[in-house]
């Protein structure tokens, strides 16, 4: 009977194992941070770097532990214009290593049009990105001028992707959905883009029609590629769209698209709109972490865009048989 137990208990372990590993992260793990971006670099470092309430500059900040960000030191690398472009909404920053350099892909407006938002980029040849000169490298063009955002970049055998969110040339309305193209180089694309997915079912359109914030993760030979959609409130909830990482990426065909949103509120845990999303992992890279935003209540007063209260989270992945990524649900607050 003893030794049945034994074997009982040490199959229990590994079955709840990978669960047990998200409540070593403390969240929130930066406070009033949204859209966040971060990234385990070559040097040992986690660069963080994420909206800030006040729309007016991009922070990064490092650390060698995940739990660390939140009371690192943060360094303000870049302050908007007084007018012009990129002097208005300064959203979604995203800290990029490419070719030995680094790169700031973010979102800008208008003093005069704040809402007009536009891809720009800045680079940075620096071993650390904390240190060095950011150098303007201008829009990001991508083949039509309307209301565009949340760039991100990703390389898969050789061949380098932008995928972002724009609203469509041929939109009889405002609404965004997720591109793809090609990158040349890390600060141009090259070839059209491709249409991935637009907002399509009822939770995607919740008060307005969103597909935003893509982002990427690359597993079991396939590419999953994360978004966000509705509303900044506590409709906000992720969709997610999977190709096979050997087939095309630039035909819209070689992805399929999940019917039903695969991460949202979670009432029982207190946590509501969780979305805007990166991916990183453990510092020995055994385990992959959804890094999200979310907030810790419901109920808004006001236009959520400008509530500040979108806090940093993180979470352990656990992965299915079918090599799929199981996100669960946004765990509770941890008390500290």
């Amino acid at each position: 009977m003893i030794r049945f137990l034994r074997v009982t208990l040490s199959l229990l372990f590994v079955v709840i194992a990978p669960v047990m590993a998200s409540p070593e992260i403390a969240n929130p793990l930066v406070k009033q941070r949204a859209d966040p971006r971060v990234t385990l670099a070559a040097d040992g470092y986690y660069y963080f770097t994420a909206t800030v309430p006040e729309y007016d500059r991009i922070e990064l900040r490092r650390a060698h532990e995940l739990n660390e960000l939140g009371a690192a030191p943060a360094k303000v690398v870049w302050r908007r214009h007084v007018s012009g472009p990129m002097s208005a909404n300064i959203w979604a920053p995203e800290l990029h290593r490419i070719d030995g350099k680094w790169f700031l892909y973010f979102t800008a407006g208008r003093a005069d049009a704040p809402f007009d938002v536009r891809l720009y980029v800045l680079e940075n040849a620096a071993a650390n990105p904390l240190d060095g000169e950011w150098i303007e490298r201008g829009q990001l063009k991508t083949g039509w001028e309307s209301f565009a955002l949340d760039a991100t970049s990703f390389a898969l055998k050789g061949q380098r992707y932008l995928a972002w969110a724009q609203r469509p040339p041929s939109a009889g309305k405002h609404m965004t959905a997720i591109y793809i193209a090609r990158m040349d180089t890390p600060v141009s694309i090259s070839g059209p883009a491709v249409l991935l997915t637009t907002p399509e079912y009822a939770w995607e359109k919740v008060k307005f029609d969103v597909n935003e914030a893509p982002a990427v993760l690359m597993k079991n030979g396939r590419v999953f590629m994360t978004y966000s959609a509705s509303a900044t409130d506590a409709n906000y909830a992720l969709g997610m769209l999977t190709a096979q990482a050997g087939a095309n990426l630039l035909d819209a065909a070689s992805w399929t698209k999940s019917a039903v949103p695969v991460f949202a509120s979670s009432a029982a845990n207190g946590q509501y709109g969780p979305g805007h999303n990166s991916f990183t992992t453990s510092a020995d890279g055994k385990t992959d972490i959804l890094v999200y935003h979310a907030r810790n209540y419901r109920d808004i007063v006001g236009d959520p865009l400008f509530d500040p209260n979108r806090h940093t989270r993180a979470q352990a992945i656990s992965w299915r048989q079918d090599g799929s990524p199981d996100f669960g649900v946004p765990v509770s607050d941890t008390m500290r």
